[in-house]
């Protein structure tokens, strides 16, 4: 799935931004494993090969958060080939808190792919989860291969990814197409230069895998978890390969592992579109909106004649950076994802519109590129693309495919569907062929999992939160009737209760139940 995420902390509240990389391909089965083309368990008793890795113990320290211990566990760079070198991954646990019996572990990940699953457990998850939930169980993070401390993938650097991200992503002519198209070969020639070792081996299958390695290292029989976005395919990956060693997983804002690259970035453009009509129904109440108060079709039409404006004129942000028409979409796009973030949104546009200063979407687009005020960026990106155009094959392969299917994109959204067609490109000029391809998952034999949908979610639509419940053996639905990205700890007690009922009881909701 094209989906990143970034965890921001806003006003004591956890804001989750989740949204198309702007070079982004979509996510599926992945990985030099048996699962490649069709789901298959691997064998309950570990390969003779595998056992050291399993038997390995772990020297815990500490991390220098309070409360919180750190240690580095070893995988093989290749399962296939585990003799050929090791790859380290970064672990992290905050033990239980209460007097009661202990659960077991909980592994947290946020999704991305490319979340920092460390950053999440102790910036949030093992502070901000509920009590007895953290009561009951030692919370967990492992960063997966390639993705922030875990000998994280490198492309480009700070200037080279300026101007990336000022790339124009709606090409009007040839000559700007030539540009986008050289713009995606050079950050994918980034990666291959820096990180062309790792790249063949950071599929989600592998990460899954490294996921079975570190139940038994902590010495679980079976493993719990608690997947968001991108995070929900990690989780039914590691239940279809070790059913039998699944035990509660929560899958919230769950993908569709069954969609190809190109439906799969079109049904999330939809969810961008629904996003947004979300946000100027909203905004068109308001006697402020910098969208006018007019009907949410209108507002939509206003803020692309803004877009065409900066296309033709960026603004100035005070900062040393202009403000053109890609950064300014992906300052939007990032505060779609929660509707705690509709106000901030809502001044950024009026500053940008009414004052020409672009400061307020600059900063909403530089922390969903995870930019530093230095210029450095954090290795978000670089990771999600990686994994990406590992998973699936491109959603398109060349820029008349992109084309030809734009007035599909445009009527699923007519504000961001030119771009985020043209997003979905990028993997067709990746080094590293995809070794994924589509697929079902069933996890037959799997103890009961818990899907979690909201009905209004822009980046992982309901409809997929549907298709996944379905398709697993043992999986029940839970909806939420709300808009913004995943549902759990968003502040509806009826979700957080359900939740918190199964990772503490086992019980799953009866199937279809709706909050």
């Amino acid at each position: 799935m094209g989906t990143r995420l970034r965890i921001i902390r806003a006003g004591g509240s956890l804001l989750t931004v989740v949204a198309l990389l702007v070079s982004g391909c979509s996510s599926g089965s992945s990985g030099s494993t048996p699962s490649d083309d069709t789901e298959a368990a691997l064998p309950t008793q570990t390969p003779k090969e595998l056992q050291p890795y399993y038997d390995q113990k772990l020297s815990w320290r500490d991390c220098g958060v309070p409360g919180f211990q750190c240690a580095s566990m070893k995988a093989p760079l290749d399962y296939e080939k585990p003799q050929e070198g090791d790859i380290k991954l970064a672990v992290a646990r905050k033990k239980a808190t209460g007097p009661g019996k202990r659960l077991g572990s909980l592994l947290v990940n946020p999704g991305g792919p490319g979340g920092s699953a460390i950053e999440y457990l102790q910036s949030y998850a093992a502070i901000g989860y509920p009590e007895p939930v953290r009561a009951r169980y030692d919370m967990v993070a492992v960063d997966p291969r390639g993705v922030a401390r875990s000998e994280p993938v490198e492309c480009l650097d700070g200037k080279a990814m300026d101007a990336y991200t000022e790339t124009d992503t709606t090409p009007d002519d040839q000559a700007e197409t030539d540009l986008l198209v050289a713009a995606y070969k050079k950050f994918a020639q980034g990666c291959e230069q820096k990180s062309g070792e790792v790249l063949p081996h950071v599929s989600t299958v592998a990460a899954a895998r490294d996921m079975d390695v570190l139940r038994a290292v902590l010495g679980d029989k079976k493993l719990h978890y608690v997947g968001a976005s991108y995070g929900t395919f990690l989780g039914a990956t590691y239940a279809s390969l070790y059913p039998t060693r699944t035990g509660r997983l929560v899958l919230d804002g769950a993908m569709d592992p069954s969609l190809p690259a190109r439906q799969m970035n079109l049904e999330q453009t939809e969810g961008f579109g629904t996003a947004f009509r979300s946000f100027a129904e909203d905004c068109v109440r308001r006697k402020d909106c910098p969208l006018g108060t007019g009907t949410p079709e209108e507002a939509g039409e206003r803020l692309k004649e803004f877009f065409r404006s900066l296309d033709k004129k960026p603004i100035p942000t005070g900062m040393g950076r202009e403000l053109g028409e890609s950064l300014a979409t992906t300052g939007v796009i990032a505060a779609m994802y929660d509707e705690a973030a509709w106000s901030q949104l809502r001044d950024g546009l009026a500053t940008a519109i009414e004052d020409k200063d672009g400061a307020g979407l600059l900063f909403l687009a530089d922390s969903y590129y995870e930019r530093d005020g230095d210029g450095t960026y954090g290795n978000l990106m670089f990771a999600n693309a990686a994994v990406n155009c590992l998973d699936l094959p491109p959603a398109f392969t060349s820029p008349e495919e992109v084309e030809k299917a734009l007035p599909e994109f445009e009527k699923a959204s007519p504000v961001f569907g030119e771009g985020l067609a043209w997003a979905s490109l990028n993997c067709a000029y990746w080094p590293v062929r995809a070794t994924g391809e589509p697929h079902e998952i069933h996890a037959e034999g799997a103890a009961p999992l818990l899907v979690v949908g909201t009905t209004r979610d822009p980046a992982t639509p309901y409809k997929w939160a549907e298709a996944l419940a379905d398709q697993l053996d043992t999986g029940t639905l839970l909806t939420y009737d709300g808009d913004g990205h995943t549902a759990y700890g968003r502040g509806s007690t009826c979700i957080d209760s359900a939740i918190n009922r199964y990772l503490l009881e086992g019980k799953v909701p009866a199937d279809a139940k709706k909050c």
